[in-house]
């Protein structure tokens, strides 16, 4: 069976540059564009030192040239996007890990999927081990009352609270089926201090250099607290998932939001 061609948008970002080696070492997926805004030269040399593919910041070019089966796209919501509506046109599947989409922009990318016939995996998180913490939560929540989340990242993330960590605590909030008790500050000697809430689930947000990505779940009850806790490490941590998404997003079409139904949870 011939290889799953794959375009990478946001190709000369980190996230990109890990994605570009975990196609390398899977022979059942084929690198064949990079595409990304800083683009300066026509080739890539691919991470594994096995060749060069087309590299351009012009999406629309890449794709005529490439006839990929699958975009993968780690970028921005600006650039997200753009980039979605012009590849749903051409009839080619989408895996997005672009955090900080809202749900207008998710509404908007299923139903280009209906509309271009194509399959799209959307997660807010590619770590295998994050779906399972948050999973893990979903399970938790429905023998605790109070809850709260903290989610450290790296000082370049962009936006705040991660996809992660809204993730989650929807997720929390849906199984239980009802709010958590929150406890708001009666005084406070500093402005946000307690951070955000989503159905009454603290988020607290830290940027750190020295952090990737991590989140810690902590549920409490009287004299008792769960904490359920996921770090990764290093962006190799996302590949799995990634790899997973890419090879199933080509034979199942229509809109998927999160691994979770992908790994059977």
């Amino acid at each position: 069976m011939s290889p799953i061609k794959v375009v990478v948008h946001g190709a000369a970002g980190r996230m990109g540059g890990e994605v570009l080696s975990g196609l390398c070492q899977d022979g059942e997926l084929e690198a064949v564009g990079a595409v990304d805004m800083k683009a300066d030269r026509e080739r890539l040399s691919l991470p594994d030192g096995s060749g060069e593919i087309p590299f351009s910041s012009n999406l629309e070019e890449i794709l005529a040239l490439t006839c990929p089966d699958v975009m993968v796209d780690f970028t921005i919501r600006e650039a997200t996007m753009p980039a979605v509506r012009l590849a749903a046109k051409q009839g080619v599947n989408l895996v997005i890990g672009t955090t900080g989409l809202s749900l207008e922009d998710i509404d908007e990318v299923e139903r280009l999927c209906r509309e271009g016939d194509v399959g799209a995996v959307v997660a807010p998180n590619f770590s295998l081990g994050a779906v399972l913490m948050i999973h893990l939560a979903k399970l938790a929540a429905r023998y605790f009352d109070w809850a709260e989340i903290i989610e450290k990242h790296h000082e370049g993330k962009a936006d705040a609270p991660s996809g992660t960590a809204l993730a989650t605590a929807k997720a929390m909030v849906e199984a239980r089926g009802k709010p958590f008790n929150y406890s708001a500050l009666e005084k406070g000697s500093l402005s946000g201090t307690r951070g955000g809430q989503i159905g009454g689930v603290g988020v607290h947000s830290v940027r750190l250099p020295g952090l990737l990505a991590h989140q810690e779940v902590i549920l409490g009850a009287p004299g008792q607290t769960l904490t359920i806790r996921h770090d990764s490490i290093s962006r190799e941590s996302f590949m799995p998932g990634v790899v997973l998404a890419i090879k199933k997003v080509v034979k199942v079409k229509g809109f998927v939001y999160g691994l979770e139904s992908l790994l059977g949870l």
